[in-house]
């Protein structure tokens, strides 16, 4: 796929949503792209020769999203699990057909995944690849999203081995090494069950060796717990570079660490919704100031696409606070959590919680230029904007981005992508889903669907290195 090109490039009279710290929105403003940054924003801006112009009357410049918490390597299995629980997800990919995945089937899913975030907005893409079983993997992972015009950094994992056994090899620090120019950057990305042996203990040793950031599933009903969390806290494990994904079913001793701490929370509304790992946090969250970005999880399930997130997530959240106003005999009369907050979450947010606010997340002169322009001259739910953010939050989608920038350069115009190989993309997942039921057979692909759970103490911890069952869930 090639690299589009990079020139001057000027959004002509858009509501830019700025998604400063003010929020500040600036109607029928241009925005100047000149290399990699935001040259300048204003009315009427004179530009250099030879700038392309984009026509964003009528429509919402805003800044590129941030998806911190996406497993890309799943999504050639896009909706085969529409109807599982997390229970059932774990049975399919963690005991039972995680393994066969091979080093092609990761290339497949991350690269139609890539290609998918930036359609939809998504120009910053955490891989949350816990399908590593082997370098092989890790580097066709990479192969895939070094080919898409995108930001996306690997969080590097393997469900199908013990943290300290793949995270301790002379593999993953080659690995590390050989491609640390071919994606924005790494992550290690592992669980910590709640076990009193910590075993989870040489990981976050050899992710503080090499400098990267740990991401984790945190306060996932029957899977972790606040075990695992005052663990990690005892032993200094907790960092502001830490990003705890769901942390939906975790007690208030824990959110006062990880605040205490500086860390921050991906949260995944659909899935915790759907799955069961616990009600969508944020109602608790802001509370505790904990900060808060956005994520997709998996398209196994849900949608890729980071205007459903912020739809979901404002819809949960006011749910709890009308229920637990209605619990208390009251009445709320105004809604805490606004329609420019999750479009905070879903793009400076993202951006804090990877440590690059300071280049991303916002629409401001010197920043990077990573934007979206949602406009759609086709639909009649394009007009009227009466209220930017909350025409982001509840009315856009994403047929209706128009264009995308990526570092400067526009990856999506007219509403196609530029430089793209959809069929090839097509070809590759084809292949996956060929391999995959052959593998399984009619009769077991069909049953995968709505799978049996075994006989087995996957309700208490779905992880096989340990055999430590939590008294905090099933076993309670």
């Amino acid at each position: 796929m090639s690299q589009p090109e990079r020139r001057p490039v000027v959004l002509r009279g858009g509501t830019v949503l700025t998604v400063d710290a003010g929020h500040t929105v600036l109607e029928g403003h241009d925005v100047l792209v000149v290399d990699d940054r935001i040259a300048g924003i204003g009315v009427d801006l004179e530009v250099p020769a030879g700038t392309e112009e984009i026509d964003a009357r009528g429509g919402i410049v805003m800044p590129g999203m941030v998806d911190t918490h996406r497993h890309m390597w799943q999504t050639a299995m896009r909706g085969y699990g529409a109807d599982w629980t997390l229970t059932q997800y774990f049975v399919w990919y963690y005991l039972e057909h995680g393994r066969k995945f091979r080093p092609q089937d990761v290339h497949a899913g991350n690269l139609v995944a890539a290609i998918e975030a930036i359609d939809a907005g998504v120009t910053t893409c955490v891989d949350w690849s816990h399908g590593l079983q082997t370098t092989q993997h890790a580097d066709a992972a990479v192969d895939a999203l070094a080919a898409v015009p995108g930001r996306f950094l690997l969080a590097y994992g393997n469900i199908q081995d013990a943290p300290a056994n793949w995270t301790g090899t002379s593999e993953l620090r080659d690995f590390l090494d050989r491609r640390r120019g071919d994606v924005e950057g790494f992550q290690l990305a592992f669980d910590v069950t709640g076990d009193p042996s910590f075993p989870e203990k040489p990981a976050f040793e050899v992710a503080r060796d090499l400098g990267l950031p740990v991401t984790t599933h945190a306060g996932v009903w029957g899977a972790t717990n606040d075990d695992g969390i005052r663990l990690m806290y005892e032993h200094g494990f907790m960092a502001p570079e830490t990003i705890y994904v769901h942390a939906a079913t975790l007690s208030a001793d824990s959110y006062h660490r990880i605040a205490a701490t500086g860390g921050s929370v991906s949260v995944s509304t659909e899935s915790e919704q759907s799955a069961g790992q616990g009600y969508p946090p944020t109602w608790a969250l802001r509370s505790h100031d904990i900060p808060v970005s956005l994520s997709m999880d998996t398209s196994v399930w849900w949608s890729g696409d980071l205007f459903t997130a912020m739809r979901s997530t404002l819809g949960a959240d006011r749910s709890r606070e009308h229920l637990e106003a209605h619990a208390r005999g009251e009445t709320v009369t105004h809604a805490a959590l606004r329609a420019e907050h999750v479009v905070d979450m879903a793009t400076r947010g993202g951006a804090r919680a990877l440590g690059r606010e300071a280049d991303l997340g916002s629409v401001e002169v010197g920043k990077k230029a990573d934007l979206v322009l949602i406009r759609n001259e086709h639909s009649p739910v394009s007009f009227p904007i009466l209220h930017p953010h909350g025409h982001v939050a509840f009315q856009a989608q994403r047929g209706d981005v128009e264009a995308v920038l990526v570092d400067g350069r526009v990856v999506k115009r007219d509403h196609r992508l530029v430089g793209v190989d959809l069929a090839a993309a097509r070809r590759a997942v084809e292949e996956t889903v060929d391999h995959l039921r052959g593998e399984l057979g009619e009769e077991a692909w069909g049953q995968g669907m709505n799978p049996d759970i075994p006989e087995t103490k996957i309700l208490d911890n779905p992880y096989q290195y340990t055999d430590y069952r939590s008294a905090a869930t099933h076993g309670a």
